[in-house]
């Protein structure tokens, strides 16, 4: 057994090593396709983050590489985590081996152990949010993936050719791309927007924010501060603002306890990975049901970093009802009290709706949604799962009508949106691997099945011999040694 890198240059050594020793990856083998004299991209990954970087390693380690990312976000600061995220530690597990795509010097453990050492990570709890994204930073670095940062999709056209149109937007202008495959790898508000309440309608936005919007916390000292909700983002922003000096901060909690049990982490195993796409629509239904029924509690370091300051007040049973101005400040209204605020943050998460999506418009009608697939009992109705949209095995959107936008199959969903369809692959890390492979191999086998044609072509054309006819003497051929004549000579 080798050692241990000891430094990440010999971790990016042994990495390499790794890739050459596998043979990857392979010689690009996908042929040259021409529109109008441009050659079109085989696939056009929209998004930077952890998961736009499996996607794009998973493909170019199957051989195609005409794949371009771009993302809306600056050099280095791709996806939640150095952003609107704003936990102290990631909640997976330190040990969970997220989008390496099953290479060992690939891993976070790797790239953290060959700096910090064993000793460190023996010792480590959970993987700083920050250190998340350094390890991410190198991952891209060491792979080799360029990305076009500070570049917007605006708009998206499936073509009749079945190819498609992307429209992207930069400081200079805008550009149109044509791709055969178009992959969104656009995380939690990838195909909706932000959640905020009715209570938040015609609230001035200078009285509150998301908790996916920048917010500038150091504003908010000495101010008293409301957070609506009890996942992991109440309590990471909750805690940001009681550091950033907050005056007081009041949780306001719909339900009467706040969930205690992460459910889904009871059936995490490579089988729910694996097979939850397998499964019939009345349990992939009523699995993602129950799980949103029980919803995820935050971390308990997270509800600790909250309920270790004074001035931090949980309201149970507390939904807001109505939020008004008054005096230049807020009164939250719940079923008991009223409450004096400065501001609020609604830490009310995502919805999925494929029409607030602006980039989608042109054919949001035409994609098939999990209401339009199936119709659950009442007891298992539940918030906007059936609002999801009903992808097929590549992440692919389906027709809503047979035969009327047959382009929407080169379209991929590889966000959060596709848990309904395909379990959680493509937001989360435990499973992004996964996840990334079986987009990766399904698009190598279309396109290989779409160039068939090409393929059989160079099958013909190849004339590249093994063998040069000087190997072996035919032993059926008359041979003339010294005029002796021999027929049906012994076979040499």
């Amino acid at each position: 057994m080798s050692p241990p890198p000891h430094s990440l240059s010999e971790l990016e050594a042994r990495l390499k090593q790794d890739l050459a020793w596998l043979g990857l990856p392979p010689k690009p083998w996908v042929p040259e396709r021409m529109l109008d004299g441009t050659r079109v991209l085989d696939v056009l990954v929209v998004g930077g983050g952890m998961c736009g970087l499996a996607a794009v390693t998973a493909l170019k380690l199957l051989g195609i590489n005409n794949v371009k990312v771009i993302d809306s976000g600056r050099r280095g600061a791709e996806g939640p985590w150095s952003t609107f995220a704003r936990m102290e530690t990631l909640r997976s597990p330190k040990d969970l081996t997220g989008p390496s795509l099953g290479l060992p010097a690939l891993t976070f453990r790797a790239w953290f152990e060959s700096q910090f050492g064993q000793l460190a990570w023996e010792r480590l709890d959970k993987i700083p949010r920050l250190m998340w994204m350094d390890y991410l930073r190198w991952y891209r670095m060491i792979l080799g993936i360029t990305i076009d940062n500070e570049v917007k999709l605006t708009r998206v056209e499936p073509r009749q050719d079945g190819l498609v149109d992307a429209y992207l937007t930069d400081g200079q202008g805008t550009g149109r791309i044509v791709s055969r495959h178009l992959i969104l790898a656009t995380g939690r508000d990838g195909l909706g927007a932000p959640y905020l309440p009715s209570c938040a309608d015609g609230l001035d936005r200078r009285y509150y924010a998301h908790s996916a919007d920048p917010i500038d916390f150091g504003a908010l000292a000495g101010k008293r501060v409301a957070v609506v909700g009890a996942g992991a983002s109440a309590m990471d922003n909750a805690a940001t603002a009681l550091e950033a000096g907050a005056l007081r901060v009041d949780l306001f909690i719909r339900r009467e306890d706040i969930p205690r049990i992460n459910k889904l982490t009871g059936i995490g195993s490579p089988g729910l990975e694996h097979g939850f796409a397998a499964l019939p629509d009345e349990w992939k239904w009523r699995v993602n049901a129950y799980s949103a029924k029980t919803q995820i509690p935050p971390p308990r370091g997270s509800t600790l970093r909250v309920s270790r300051h004074g001035n931090a007040f949980f309201h149970l049973g507390s939904p807001v009802k109505t939020l008004t101005v008054e005096a230049d400040s807020l009164v939250v209204q719940t079923p008991k009290g009223r409450y004096q605020t400065d501001f609020v943050i609604f830490a009310t998460g995502f919805s999925i709706d494929i029409t607030q999506r602006p980039e989608l418009a042109s054919f949001a009608s035409q994609i098939r949604l999990w209401r339009e697939r199936f119709t659950p009992p009442d007891q298992e109705r539940i918030g906007d799962l059936g609002l999801a949209p009903d992808l097929g095995p590549l992440f692919e959107f389906r027709e809503r009508h047979p035969g009327a936008c047959p382009a929407l199959s080169r379209i991929h969903c590889f966000n959060s949106a596709a848990s309904m369809s395909q379990g959680r692959l493509s937001g989360d890390i435990p499973g992004v691997s996964v996840g990334a492979r079986r987009l990766a191999e399904g698009i190598a086998r279309q396109l290989f099945v779409e160039d068939i044609d090409s393929h059989y072509t160079a099958l013909n054309d190849y004339e590249s011999p093994e063998l040069h006819g000087d190997e072996w003497t035919d032993g059926d051929i008359e041979v003339d040694t010294e005029n002796l004549q021999e027929t049906d000579s012994p076979a040499h």
